[in-house]
């Protein structure tokens, strides 16, 4: 925490002011930065400082004779602070949410759902366009009544699947010695060469044009959803455990704010950092003008990045969300990195 006119003691009296509302919600008293933080400190000094910072800005007084409360410009001088030094991520939150997506298919929805448990606020994850996907391998699965389920591994480690229909003549040994072939021909290609391919192979209404057709179907439906970025949300209802927002419409407002997911992707698709803070009106979002948006990036595969953040009130505890993050990170850089 450093700033033109915000000494030594000025910084300590607002950090300890910033602690102690994070965890009551309730205006800081002179009295109780005296016996809690600053013993060496009179009440009389405190409340002088506490006048100077609320001149400066960084406090605001809700009522008359009541403590103050911090600014979105202290919260941000406070995490300009802790990003300064070097974010270590918690271990114990790296262990618990490496256990909970690892037997998730869908890491995306799972990821938000373990950030939304660990930090108790609303989480965003962006999974990032992919417009250079290329198949690594291919594997057809017998089914019964002419059926096989074709599953599609990427570069990135992106697997889907669906039921395709296939002739009655292939068996197991044909649909194996298809996978094989095609998975020799097709890995390395992007989507829409496997496509082109495919295409030209299916004209030829050999036995196996229904296989060839279901994986162009697919690859064309993998194709599609790598062009966008994909936000899910998880916890979205934390926010009404915190009394900032026990007001019904201003719950209600933040809500229908998660809907319009344009905003947010637009926010994390920007993410040229380890880590984005956007405390109160700099998320550019009416509806969560007193919200604080915190993010980290992650990589997926190559020269392709995500994010992954929490949604809170402005008071929230940066450096424990900082940490967190950080360990979610690492994890899923690990998992969708390779």
């Amino acid at each position: 925490m450093r700033e033109a006119g915000v000494d030594a003691r000025k910084r300590r009296i607002l950090q300890a002011i910033i602690e102690d509302y994070v965890l009551t919600a309730l205006p800081v008293g002179s009295r109780t930065i005296s016996r809690k933080y600053e013993t060496s400190l009179s009440s009389a000094t405190i409340r002088n400082e506490m006048s100077d910072l609320e001149e400066m800005g960084y406090l605001a007084q809700p009522h008359v004779s009541a403590g103050r409360v911090p600014s979105h410009k202290a919260y941000r001088l406070y995490v300009d602070g802790l990003l300064q030094e070097a974010v270590q991520p918690d271990e114990e939150a790296r262990q618990y949410f490496a256990e909970q997506i690892r037997p998730m298919e869908d890491v995306a929805a799972a990821a938000a759902q373990a950030i939304a448990r660990l930090t108790r606020y609303t989480a965003v994850v962006m999974m990032p366009k992919q417009l250079e996907l290329r198949v690594s391998c291919l594997q057809l699965v017998p089914m019964p009544r002419g059926a096989a389920l074709l599953v599609i591994v990427t570069d990135t480690g992106a697997i889907r699947d669906t039921v395709i229909r296939v002739s009655d003549r292939l068996d197991s040994d044909a649909l194996f010695s298809i996978s094989r072939l095609l998975t020799e021909r097709l890995a390395g290609r992007t989507l829409k060469e496997v496509q082109e391919m495919l295409g030209a192979y299916a004209r030829m209404n050999g036995p196996d044009a229904r296989v060839l057709e279901g994986i162009a179907s697919l690859a064309r439906q993998m194709e599609k959803q790598s062009a966008q970025d994909t936000v899910i949300i998880g916890g979205s209802h934390n926010i009404l455990n915190y009394p900032e927002y026990s007001d019904v419409e201003k719950a209600r407002a933040f809500l229908s704010a998660l809907e319009e997911k344009e905003r947010l992707t637009s926010l994390l698709s920007r993410h040229d950092a380890p880590f984005m803070v956007h405390i109160g009106p700099e998320s550019a979002i009416p509806d969560m003008q007193d919200c604080a948006i915190v993010t980290a990036g992650y990589q997926v595969g190559k020269g392709h990045r995500g994010a992954v953040g929490v949604i809170g009130p402005a008071r929230m505890p940066y450096a424990k969300v900082l940490s967190t993050l950080g360990a979610v990170s690492r994890v899923l850089t690990d998992l969708l990195g390779e």
